[in-house]
């Protein structure tokens, strides 16, 4: 961009204005210093203005910024059509109208009502008017009073003045879904319910066992307990009616990595499956209560932190790390990986134990394995492909059919003889099953310690997989129950910490089964509870018959789940590199990197960082703008964008700051400005010397519409930068400020920043407005009137 002030003069400057003067000339000495002026316009033939009544302490505003305004805030003057309040409409009954006012600040009756005109028309909480003499409370309602928050308060107002039943149950049944979905709840809903968890338990209840078992490190009854207990729960708090809780290939994969560092530790040894039970149930816990904790400090926004190349980066990364993983039970090198003590080292280690281990592989485990991952395959495909034609295919239970026959065929032809593991008796770790035991005791203080990293992880992890979920799954069946961040994490929270006193594995919303839950016609928590039904029948009556269930199997349908982690992530690679959206793509590839060379926590921790760094980048660095006009009009746009098509005023310099200023964004604040100065632009190196003469920014007209709201540090630095213009001898003027008793106008005026720039006149209602005001002073100081 070429500045205007480089250049002699403004005829010579290409973007300087054919008529320099044009579009401040009309604000004349005289309609500025009247106070009492009846002309609203500059416009010879303009009406007069009904501002004009108000009365001597009104200053005339210009005609750009008069009919914007008053069109969206002088209700009785643009829109009434008879005397009198008006008391019917869209939104009637309307509050008092403000009359009229000098500026965005200059005096208090431009604004809406005062406060005693706000007591008069807004009820009580106790269905009266606060305007007449208040009544005395019983403790009991003055108690309730300190107990609702300001959104039930203004909740009972709205509820009165529509005719709504304000009651304490409407409330409870906000965080209380359950209340909500039963009372609506009819028979024509039972039929889909119990298709789809009769088809999502005949799916994944083997997998439970495959979690626990291969990837946990923990009896597999512990993980079906994750199917009896949270989905219960979550039927009971979740706002979500489609989503199945349930255990997870991730949260697993780190429970093992915390049972397998124990073990390294010498605190417990492999066999120890009371040990291994008793872990996983605390590193549940603490997951739980980390979820409840910040449920109930209301930080559901925290799902939009992390990026998305810093999901899918980490989640295919997990993906590769079980596939590695489950490679070494499907080759039937398991016994063979404990004596070399390669099960707890990374992905890459493991990697050069199988291919120097390929001779020792055990063909009947390889070949069962495969078979069952084929089959799966093919099936999985086929449904793929069928279900959009044949939607019932959707139902058929491929993997519990696989696990079924495998279990036949290891029975009948004795395969257990032949080398193959099974599952074996499947029980309970304390031989009770259910047994509670609380995960906070003081003698598990250590393992709390060890496991808070790896528990956190799990409910950040899980947290935003189920929040992908919920976001995915679309609307509920009922208007009431409405989506909540908040509500999740707390019944997510709850089951968690209630399963964990069960020594269960942590569980958290799947995008997988509660689509297949959707899709089979599941549309209420009750195939949640049904889930929960069927899996604890299973618990009590079916357990005998997993004996001989292979786990050469069991580790095929966890490289089917690891497959489906690692085949999105190809799709978003593509998309990437479409767009040229290069640090997404190294984002991904750090986070792959450093989990298959070092470990998952490793991975983690530098994903949550990187992600975290831009965050922090991008909201401490202030959007600020140079605004050029565009010809022939009074608009305003970003120069940098077009600086071709736009004109500089000479002598001003107008800065547009489209954002709160905060303690996080102001600290390059005044280094971004002075950049301004110098080069017209933020693009240009600091190497360049100046572009922009010393008289070009003898003006700076500053629009803040933007800032809607402004912190201590915000106030204290563009105080700063104020006083230092005036010292410089340059004039200040804002345009667009909020109104005069928001917290930026109270900001504003109680920092002396009003005063600095010259008081309340130099508060406009545009940019226009203000380059005339710039225009009449340097004409005052001239002697030019």
């Amino acid at each position: 961009m070429a500045p205007s002030s480089q250049l002699p003069s403004t005829a010579t400057n290409p973007h300087a204005p054919a008529n320099p003067s044009g579009l401040r000339q009309s604000y004349t000495a005289g309609s500025y210093g009247s106070m009492d002026s009846g002309t609203s316009s500059d416009r010879p033939d303009s009406p007069p203005s009904p501002r004009s009544k108000a009365g001597p302490s009104t200053r005339q505003r210009a005609s750009e910024s008069t009919a914007l305004l008053d069109s969206a805030i002088d209700f009785r003057e643009h829109e009434h059509v008879h005397e009198g309040e008006c008391n019917h409409g869209t939104f009637s009954p309307r509050p008092m109208s403000p009359t009229s006012g000098s500026s965005i600040l200059g005096g208090a009756d431009y604004f809406t009502q005062s406060e005693s005109e706000s007591e008069a028309l807004t009820p009580g909480l106790d269905g009266g008017s606060s305007g007449g003499k208040k009544k005395s409370k019983s403790w009991r309602k003055q108690w309730a009073a300190r107990m609702r928050s300001k959104k039930m308060s203004t909740s009972s107002v709205l509820a009165q003045q529509y005719g709504i039943k304000d009651s304490p149950l409407m409330y409870l049944s906000y965080y209380l879904p359950v209340l909500v979905w039963t009372k609506r709840y009819s028979w024509s809903y039972f039929k889909g319910d119990f298709v789809a968890a009769l088809t999502v338990a005949g799916m994944y209840v083997p997998m439970a066992l495959s979690l626990a078992d291969n990837l946990a490190h923990v009896p597999p009854l512990n993980g079906l307990y994750s199917f009896v207990i949270n989905p219960l729960i979550y039927a009971v708090l979740g706002s979500c009616p489609a989503m199945i809780v349930g255990p997870e290939a991730a949260g697993s994969l780190l429970v093992g990595t915390v049972i397998k560092a124990s073990v390294d530790l010498g605190q417990g040894g492999d066999a120890d499956a009371l040990f291994a039970a008793r872990l996983c149930g605390i590193v549940a816990g603490l997951a739980g209560m980390m979820v409840l904790t910040a449920g109930v400090a209301r930080l559901g926004f925290l799902d939009s932190v992390l990026s998305r190349p810093f999901l899918r980066g980490f989640i295919s990364a997990i993906g590769v790390v079980i596939v590695v993983d489950q490679l070494v039970p499907e080759l039937g090198l398991s016994k063979l990986a404990e004596k070399a003590h390669v099960g707890h080292a990374s992905s890459v280690d493991k990697l050069r134990f199988i291919f120097s281990n390929l001779d020792k592989t055990h063909t009947l485990t390889v070949t069962i394995a495969a078979t069952s991952f084929v089959v799966i395959m093919i099936c999985r495909e086929i449904k793929r492909r069928l279900q959009p034609r044949y939607p019932g295919v959707a139902y058929i239970p491929d993997r519990f059919v696989v696990v079924v026959l495998s279990a036949f065929l290891t029975y009948w032809f004795q395969w257990d003889k032949a080398g193959i593991a099974v599952l074996g008796k499947v029980e309970a770790a304390s031989g009770h099953s259910f047994s509670f035991n609380w995960p906070f005791k003081w003698s598990n203080m250590k393992y709390i310690r060890e496991s808070t990293s790896t528990a956190f992880l799990i409910a950040l992890l899980g947290f935003f997989e189920s929040s992908v979920a919920a976001k995915s799954l679309g609307g509920p069946p009922f208007a009431e129950i409405q989506l909540s961040p908040n509500r999740e994490l707390v019944a997510l929270g709850v089951a968690n910490l209630v399963s964990g006193c069960f020594m269960s594995l942590p569980a958290f919303g799947g995008y997988g089964r509660s689509k297949l839950n959707r899709a089979t016609g599941g549309k209420t928590p009750m195939a949640s509870i049904i889930l929960a039904t069927l899996t604890l029948l299973c618990i009590l009556f079916c357990l005998p018959y997993l004996y001989y269930l292979p786990k050469p199997v069991l580790s095929s349908l966890i490289s089917v789940v690891a497959w489906s982690l690692i085949e999105e992530c190809p799709h978003d690679i593509h998309f990437f590199v479409k767009i040229h959206a290069w640090n997404e793509i190294a984002l991904m590839f750090t986070i792959l990197l450093a989990t298959i060379f070092f470990s998952l926590e490793f991975g983690m921790a530098i994903g949550v960082f990187l992600s975290l760094l831009q965050v922090i980048r991008h909201s401490t660095r202030p959007r600020i703008q140079i605004l050029g006009r565009i010809p022939g009009t009074n608009r305003f746009e970003n120069a940098e964008a077009n600086p071709e098509n736009l004109e500089f005023i000479e002598g001003c310099l107008i800065v547009k700051i489209p954002e709160p200023l905060t303690f996080a964004n102001t600290g390059e604040l005044k280094t971004r400005l002075r950049r301004l100065e110098l080069y017209g632009t933020d693009k240009a190196h600091p190497a360049l010397p100046r572009l922009r003469r010393e008289d070009s920014n003898r003006n700076i007209i500053f629009d803040i519409h933007g800032v809607t709201s402004l912190d201590g540090s915000g106030t204290q630095v563009l105080e700063e930068i104020v006083r230092d213009y005036r010292q410089r001898g340059v004039r200040i003027f804002f345009s667009r400020v909020p109104a005069r008793d928001s917290k930026v106008g109270r900001a504003l005026m109680r920092s002396g920043i009003v005063e600095l720039a010259g008081g309340e006149e130099h508060f406009v209602n545009d940019v226009s407005e203000a380059l005339k005001l710039s225009e009449v002073e340097e004409g005052g100081e001239r002697g030019v009137l």
